[in-house]
């Protein structure tokens, strides 16, 4: 009866750990997936940021062929 009870018991603590092994996994991930999300943004801005810097980059050699040529 007594080992009955300590292999219940055993039973339930590995249940216990593994629903909060699986709690913490799943949290991690949206963690993860936050920062996922962020580093996207950040890396859309810079391409955005880029392209403007391109065109101005553009503008000004055009700018600049314009007057040599005069």
């Amino acid at each position: 009866m007594a080992l009955d009870t300590i292999i219940l018991a055993v039973i339930i603590g590995t249940l216990a750990a593994i629903v909060y092994s699986l709690r913490v996994l799943v949290l991690l991930e949206r963690r993860i997936a936050r920062m996922d999300e962020n580093i996207e943004k950040m890396a859309n801005q810079i391409a955005k940021e880029e392209i403007k810097i391109e065109d101005e980059e553009l503008q000004i050699e055009k700018s600049l062929g314009k007057k040599k040529k005069r």
